[in-house]
């Protein structure tokens, strides 16, 4: 495809741009672009304005694969034909639109908020794909299905609104998926995190938080809490018997003793579902490190969301996020058997035996 000099291209334009046959056409519609993009010394603006109008008619009159080709060199223009780009972006084919949506950074969020609003799942993921998404977009496209959903939570450059954090967390109690990656994503707020890791069964729709609040630096962190005694062991420990007994002690019952902060229980549930004694269970979870509570929630078969709860609950402090991916790490590769053993058995039975020896010989065992 030949080239024109710009003056010829314009001379072009006044003449024969209603007229011109299908391929004349192309030719023209290539000349503007090369005239857009090869113009560093002009007002791109100027330009931009004055050939929109045209590039709307000629977009009408040439093939799709001339479209592909004026996207993918509108895509990379700082100023481009407002008009015409909005046009290409809505295009319902998803190769001419792809590349504006990707990588344009001329089209206005509201001209990308209404492509979400209204185009396909290619158009969608192409605006999830973008560098920097802005809050209005982010809660267009959320309401398009958890898949997009996840696609924009595990994209750095989201931004996402008070708004979009309620719908997210309302979404998460019905999607393991969601709630894992949006837990993992490194500028989820603490308190987002906290009503992400609450119990989701009959709970009502979120009230929506103060996403741009960070936690307040001047409060120091949470003492770890103190330990159970004996006799509140003594207490806990019928009624999870019980509720074991009849199935009851799962991972939403477990959860929400992490959530409530309910110590005795929490402990007890992980004795009686691991099969490790008290004093193992007090070990892990007042150790720094947290290997050992990962392979006591999965030597409990507890999942991931509710493991993430007893981890972040532990002292009130939130983990952070590589502690979080470790975690993860660890859970996902960890065997059950190898955590049971390790857990009732192994270097950490022993490691618990001996700090614990002489000490606290009352406990009740985890097991009868």
């Amino acid at each position: 495809m030949m080239a024109n000099s710009p003056a010829d291209i314009l001379v072009e334009l006044e003449e024969t741009v209603t007229t011109c046959p299908l391929d004349r056409c192309t030719r023209i519609l290539s000349g503007i672009a090369q005239l857009l993009t090869g113009s560093r010394d002009r007002s791109q603006q100027l330009l931009s304005d004055l050939v929109d109008g045209v590039l709307l008619r000629l977009t009408e009159r040439v093939e799709a694969s001339a479209l592909i080709q004026l996207s993918t060199t509108l895509a990379d223009l700082q100023v481009a034909p407002p008009e015409t780009l909005r046009r290409l972006a809505a295009h319902d084919d998803p190769e001419v639109a792809c590349p504006v949506l990707l990588k344009s950074q001329a089209l206005s969020t509201t001209d990308l908020a209404t492509v979400a609003a209204s185009c396909g799942g290619r158009h969608q993921r192409a605006i999830a794909a973008r560098k920097c998404i802005e809050p209005d977009v982010t809660e267009a496209l959320i309401e398009r299905g958890n898949q997009i959903c996840l696609a924009l939570i595990k994209n750095p450059g989201t931004r996402f609104s008070e708004a979009a954090y309620a719908t997210l967390i309302d979404r998460a109690g019905q999607d393991d998926e969601i709630a894992k990656a949006l837990a993992l994503r490194a500028d989820t707020p603490d308190l987002v995190v906290r009503k992400l890791l609450s119990p989701s069964p009959g709970r009502a729709t979120p009230a929506k938080p103060n996403a741009s609040s960070a936690p307040p630096e001047q409060k120091p962190a949470p003492a770890p809490p103190k330990l159970p005694s004996a006799a509140d062991y003594a207490s806990a420990r019928p009624e999870i018997v019980a509720l074991n007994r009849v199935g009851k002690l799962n991972d939403s019952t477990v959860n929400r003793f992490a959530i409530r902060g309910e110590t005795a229980n929490l402990f007890t549930a992980l004795s009686v579902l691991s099969g490790a004694p008290i004093e193992i269970v007090e070990h892990v979870m007042t150790d720094d490190d947290c290997e050992g509570r990962v392979m006591a929630c999965r030597a409990s078969r507890l999942n991931w969301t509710t493991t993430l709860a007893i981890l972040s609950n532990r002292s009130g402090a939130r983990l952070s996020f590589a502690e979080r991916e470790r975690a993860q790490l660890i859970f996902e590769t960890l065997l059950l058997s190898t955590s049971q053993w390790t857990v009732r058995w192994g270097e950490i039975a022993a490691g618990a035996g001996k700090r614990d020896q002489g000490n606290r010989g009352a406990k009740v065992g985890a097991n009868g």
